[in-house]
Parts: C-alpha cells; structure tokens; sequence
C-alpha cells in the first residue's frame, strides 16, 4: 500500500509536459485512473489479509492450549519435585554453613600458626645470636690459652688447637660440630687447670743454654716451669725466648740445678720459685760485662776511651802538679817584710828560698829589686804571675777539648750504627730483631760513653782551672800585701845609707 502512494506521490510530482498530447490526456484523466487502481489494490489485499488472521488465530489457539496443557503438566512436575529440592536446598546451606565455620577455624588457626611461626622466628633468631656470640668467646678464649698457657704446654695441646682453629673457618661443618671442636679445647682447659694446680711432671723438649733442642722433663708448677735435661746437664727454668718457638732453659746459680734434677727425677724436692716469673733472669741474661759492652760499640770507642783515659791521666798529673805549689802564708810575708826593714837581704832571701814553686821565684825576684821603685817591683811580680799562667794551665785545654771532641765521637758512632742497621734492614727486613741489634748497639753505645767521657772531662776542667785561679788569685794577693809591705822612701834613705856606711 506504501509502494503504491509513493508511487501516486511520485506520478503527481512528475513534472507535465507542455507540448504533448499525452500529457495533456494525463492531465484529464490520470487522477481518476489512479484512484480506481488503488482502491482495487486495497480491496485485494484487504481481502487476503482477512484470510491470513483467521489462519494464524487457528494456528494459535491451537498453540495456546498446547503450552497451557505443556504448562499444567510443567507445574505438576515442579509441585512434584519441589520438595525433595528444598530439601536437597536446606541440606547444601548446612553445608555452606558448615563449611564457611570450618573455614574460620582454619583462618584462626593460620593466625595462630603464624603466631608461633612469628615467635619460632624469633626464638631461632635468639638462638642464632647465641650461637654466634658463644663462637666468638670461644674464638677469643682460643686466643688467649693460646697466649697464656706455659711454651713447655704448647705441643701438649696443638692437636686440640689446631682442631679448634680448624673448626672456625670450616666452611663444611655444621654449627654443632664447630661448637664440639672448640668446645673440645675448653674441657681441655679445664683438665689443665686440675692438674697444674697440684703441679705436674711430663716429658718434652727445651732449647739448652748451648743452643741444642734437648728431651727432657718439665715440672710445671702454676705459671712456672722447671727443666732438667735427659741428654746433657742443663738444668733451669724453661720459659719463652724471643724468636724461638720452644722453651728455653734460664740456668740457675747455687744448688738450684741438684734441687730441679731431684725434683723432675722423684717428683717430690724444692721448687725454686721466681716472683718475677723468669723476668730477672732474661734481664740478667741481656747484662754484658764491661769489656763485651765496649765491644759492642765498634771501633769509634777506642778514640772515645783513649780521650777518656788521657783526660783522667792529665787530671791526676796536674791536681798534683798545682797541689805542690806552696804559697806564701801572712807569717812568710811578715818574716820577709821584717828582714828587709832592718836591712836583712840575706834573712829575706833565705826566707824566700823556704817557699818553693813560683810563689818563691816571684818573691826572690821582688826581694832583689827591693831597691826599685814600687811601680817597677809591681812590674816584676806581675811579669813573674805571667810566666806562672801558662805552666800552670799546661793541659788543660787538653781536657776541655775532650769533654767537646766525645760527644761528638759518640755521635759519629751513633751514625754509622744506624747506617749498618739501615743496611741490614736492606738485606735481612725488619722481622728478625737479632740481625738489627749489633748496629742499634754500636749507635747507643758510643753515644753513652762519649757522654760518659764528656761530662767527667768538663767537671775536671772546671775543677783543675778553679784551683789555677786560687793560685794565680793567691799570688796576686802576696804580690799587693809585699807592695804595700814595702819600707817608704825616709826607710830606703836610711836603709841606703846604713848600706854605704857599712
């Protein structure tokens, strides 16, 4: 029907032509023709669609007591069936419900195993730490009974140490086992400490005082150790020495060796016991005798010794030499003095001569120009006092330049010392201290007697120059008291013409 008025719309929109003779009988008599054909095309359909809707309500009334007979029997099976599914229903709810509280108990029981796994951690964690911290003390235990136990015990216990130190850096051992191997060396520990308390004896080896490594037994006492060879007669304390890695036997004077061998032999006898722990003897067996300390010094010490000896030969030569030197008492000096104002010559001579040493000497020459003048007489003296220095001073500066020339000697020992140690550092290094003490001996050696000849060598300069000023000092004193003690010019006069008279 829409096909049909869009075709009558089309037609009527179509536009007219103008000239033909169609047109113009479309024009006329189209609009009725057309209305004539639609009306009989809707009749026509109108007519078959009748016949279509009684077709289809046929058709659906027989499909409509089709489902509801198709219904009725779908509501009798589901009244049917409806039970046992609310059963089955109510039984699958108790399950959900059952299951979600089985589900409860294991969520609170995860928490709860996390709990202890949270407080497992930590236990594990704590004990860990324990186990590292027990490592450690054993390491550092290890350390020091390894320091402190005596030399002569070492080889006793290597085995157990070196299982020990072992065990620390196993990379393939388990916890347990290092801690049973350290722990090892603990009970080890603690028999040692049983048995040394009471003292005990045991057989080993020590180095004797001639240098040979020597079977013998120990008698270990405490922190000391006693050592009497089976191979030769050393006998003594056995304790450590620098740069060997076994005990060393320390002789003792006096009857110590019988009272160690009978002890090592019978178990039983006098402990020699040393307070200082065997520190007296090493420092005893460090001290060299005088000429072996000179030794050590090197060939610098025989200038310094030389030096040292004419210092003290030339003191003992001038303290005497100036000791003899007489000076004139104020008695002397009145005598002569009392013998020229009465015109004595001869008395005042003979007193002189009484005065030995250049003491007398000046005065003779004062007494033999007692005529001069008083400036000339002082001339005399004091050239006199000159010719006196020199000999009294003689070598003397001998001893000063000894207390300035030993030190310096010391010194050039000193460097050539530490030039030889440096040369033997060069060759040998610095880890042995034996190849290093003969240049470090011979640079403090030298320096020490270089002092040790200085010092006396100043003082004896000191002293022999102070007593040639108390000469010298006393000279000059008799010089002033014979000048002022001289007669004056009326007393020459007189003296000169009692002289002429006579």
């Amino acid at each position: 029907m829409k096909r049909i008025l869009q075709l009558v719309s089309m037609d009527f929109k179509t536009p007219r032509p103008t000239a033909s003779l169609a047109s113009r009988f479309a024009r006329r008599f189209g609009p009725p023709l057309i209305l004539f054909f639609v009306l009989t095309t809707m009749a026509s359909a109108f007519t078959a669609r009748a016949v279509e809707f009684s077709t289809v309500a046929d058709g659906a009334s027989t499909d409509l007591e089709t489902a509801l007979a198709e219904l009725a029997e779908l509501r009798k099976q589901i009244e049917t069936e409806r039970l046992p599914l609310a059963q089955q229903g109510r039984t699958l709810e108790q399950q959900v419900l059952d299951q979600r509280r089985e589900l409860e108990r294991a969520q609170r029981f995860q928490e709860n195993q996390l709990v202890e796994l949270n407080a497992l951690k930590a236990d594990v964690k704590r004990r860990t730490d324990e186990v590292k911290f027990l490592e450690a003390l054993l390491g550092e235990y290890l350390r020091g009974f390894e320091t402190r136990i005596h030399i002569s015990e070492v080889p006793r216990f290597q085995e157990v140490l070196d299982a020990a130190k072992g065990a620390a850096a196993a990379a393939d051992l388990t916890e347990a086992q290092r801690l049973e191997r350290q722990t090892a060396l603990l009970t080890a520990s603690l028999d040692r400490i049983a048995r040394v308390t009471g003292g005990e004896l045991f057989a080993g080896k020590a180095l004797s005082p001639a240098g040979r490594l020597e079977s013998g037994k120990f008698a270990l006492l405490g922190p000391v150790a006693l050592f009497a060879s089976d191979q030769s007669a050393a006998v003594g304390v056995a304790d450590l020495q620098l740069g060997s890695a076994d005990a060393t036997v320390l002789a003792l004077p006096g009857t110590f060796a019988s009272d160690i061998r009978g002890l090592t032999a019978n178990g039983t006898g006098h402990f020699p016991l040393d307070a200082s722990l065997g520190n007296a003897l090493k420092i005893g067996a460090t001290k060299d005798g005088l000429f072996k300390h000179i030794l050590k010094g090197g060939p610098v010490m025989v200038p310094i010794l030389l030096l040292g000896l004419v210092a003290v030969v030339i003191f003992i030569a001038r303290w005497f030499a100036i000791g003899r030197v007489r000076t004139a008492s104020p008695g002397d000096l009145q005598a002569i003095l009392g013998a020229l104002r009465s015109s004595d010559r001869t008395k005042a001579t003979a007193h002189a001569s009484g005065i030995t040493g250049p003491v007398g000497e000046m005065l003779h020459a004062a007494i033999d120009h007692c005529r001069e003048r008083k400036e000339y007489i002082e001339e005399v003296m004091y050239e006199k006092m000159l010719g006196t220095r020199p000999r009294l001073e003689k070598w003397l500066p001998f001893l000063a330049l000894s207390a300035a020339a030993a030190p310096l000697l010391g010194l050039l020992g000193t460097v050539t010392g530490m030039i030889n140690t440096f040369n033997m550092i060069t060759v040998f290094g610095a880890g042995d201290p034996k190849t290093l003490a003969g240049g470090i001996s011979e640079a403090l050696i030298t320096t020490e007697f270089g002092l040790v000849v200085a010092i006396p060598s100043l003082l004896l300069h000191a002293v022999l120059s102070r007593r040639v000023k108390g000469v010298l000092a006393s000279m000059e004193q008799t010089a002033v008291a014979f000048i002022n003690g001289l007669p004056s010019q009326s007393e020459e006069t007189l003296f000169l013409r009692k002289e002429s008279q006579s």
